[in-house]
């Protein structure tokens, strides 16, 4: 379900984008923000924390959406931005690996 709600994202976003280009795009852009939503809500509802369903949704939009932007729409695609696209999936793991629960068994004492 979360693989379907960056999908529906970035689906709305490229077809936000498109708009500038063709009108008729438009009405798809609410319809697939619409299934996001819907999706991400039912994510939610599994269990999974909203700091690792919206971070992963969050990141994986926005990188999808910047190399996305440059090879439909020829928008540049810097080093930096390359470089910011890392750092945005190492964040994504440092959360995701900092918001589960640590079992009895790692905890070493003292």
């Amino acid at each position: 379900m979360l693989f379907g709600a960056i999908c529906a994202e970035v689906t709305g976003t490229m077809a936000l984008r498109a708009t500038v280009d063709s009108a008729a795009w438009l009405p798809l852009v609410p319809a697939a923000y619409l299934v996001c939503f819907l999706l991400l809500g039912l994510v939610l509802r599994t269990g999974m924390p909203i700091g690792v369903a919206y971070g992963i949704w969050g990141a994986a939009g926005v990188s999808l959406t910047a190399v996305l932007g440059a090879v439909l729409f020829d928008e540049f695609l810097s080093g930096a931005a390359i470089a910011g696209i890392g750092l945005i999936i190492v964040g994504v793991v440092l959360v995701e690996t900092g918001s589960r629960p640590v079992d009895d068994d790692e905890v070493v004492s003292a």
